[in-house]
């Protein structure tokens, strides 16, 4: 069975010394879901903000990039890419997050924290319109690289 990496023998938490690790290259995908009515989907490109989609695109980018200031045990990593999709559909706004690096460490948690932040930057451009918008369907969909390897998550039916 796996144990946590994040604490020490004694229960403290701790970040994980990667030094020894290969430096190899990483990818992350992750996903968001904005539960929105389609009245307030009518109204986005009259959004007195600016483009809701755009600018949680760029938020999302950004996020990738301080992800270490915002979870605690995280490393300071030197992404290659970072970019974030977002589309309208039916019940919402999805949301696909990529992360790359080459380095001794993944960057699961920089996809999710572009995932996240554009879904944040969605509710808030949008909340003026519907305060009850749901965030939701934040997870991981793949990542390749290190020495765990590949995850793909299956697909739900």
């Amino acid at each position: 069975m796996k144990k946590l990496s994040h604490y020490d023998r004694a229960g403290a938490a701790r970040m994980v010394d990667v030094s020894a690790k290969a430096v190899t290259h990483r990818t992350a995908r992750a996903h968001a879901f904005v539960r929105i009515g389609a009245g307030v989907l009518k109204k986005l490109p009259d959004n007195p903000k600016g483009n809701p989609l755009e600018i949680a695109r760029i938020a999302g980018i950004a996020a990738a990039k301080r992800t270490a200031e915002l979870i605690p045990l995280c490393h300071t990593l030197a992404l290659t890419h970072a970019d974030v999709e977002v589309g309208i559909e039916k019940g919402g706004i999805r949301i696909e997050s990529t992360a790359a690096t080459t380095g001794p460490t993944g960057v699961e948690m920089e996809a999710l924290t572009a995932a996240a932040v554009a879904a944040l930057t969605i509710y808030d451009m949008t909340k003026a319109l519907d305060k009850s918008i749901e965030i939701g369907e934040i997870y991981l969909l793949e990542k390749t690289g290190g020495k765990s390897g590949e995850f793909r998550r299956k697909r739900k039916p």
